[in-house]
């Protein structure tokens, strides 16, 4: 019987299960998101939860459980660095799996799994300058011309003045 028994199988050996989801975790740590089936997904998800349940901790002793799992020394840091503001929010399910559709090839069931705090300190996106409607921009356009106009004419009304002035100025002298 298979009772008390955590973790799925997936239909691999213990070592190359185990090698899958420690490079899956990796990945997961190193871009924040990653796209994977459904099953992995959810294995997938209480791997990182454990991970990061060890950098709140925050001592040697984890640290070194953690490196255990994820082999690459920069991406530990960077979990352990950050952990303990960015992931303080609860005391559980740090991650989100979403289900996404299915994969052309074998219609397998696809899930992307992701980092919930990755919101708090994602990059900002290049937003696209908002679309004026048809009577802002026509509106806008207009009030554009006619600055132009004027300030045009206040440039041209000048040299006027000038030559007006002096124009004056000989009518006065004769």
């Amino acid at each position: 019987m298979r009772h008390k028994k955590a973790g799925l199988k997936l239909s691999r050996t213990s070592s190359h299960r185990n090698a899958m989801f420690r490079n899956m975790v990796t990945s997961l740590f190193k871009y924040e998101r990653i796209k994977t089936t459904d099953t992995k997904a959810k294995e997938l998800k209480r791997w990182a939860d454990n991970i990061i349940t060890l950098a709140k901790r925050g001592d040697l002793h984890a640290r070194r459980q953690a490196l255990a799992i994820i082999r690459e020394r920069k991406i530990v840091d960077k979990i352990f660095d950050g952990a303990s503001e960015r992931f303080n929010i609860s005391s559980g399910g740090y991650t989100r799996v979403t289900k996404i559709g299915f994969r052309s090839g074998d219609a397998a069931s696809l899930s992307i799994v992701e980092l919930i705090a990755s919101e708090v300190k994602a990059k900002p996106k290049n937003e696209k300058p908002s679309k004026k409607s048809k009577s802002e921009s026509k509106s806008s356009g207009k009030e554009e011309k006619v600055e132009a106009k004027v300030s045009a004419d206040e440039e041209a009304s000048e040299p006027e003045t000038e030559k007006d002035s002096a124009a004056d100025t000989e009518t006065k002298e004769k």
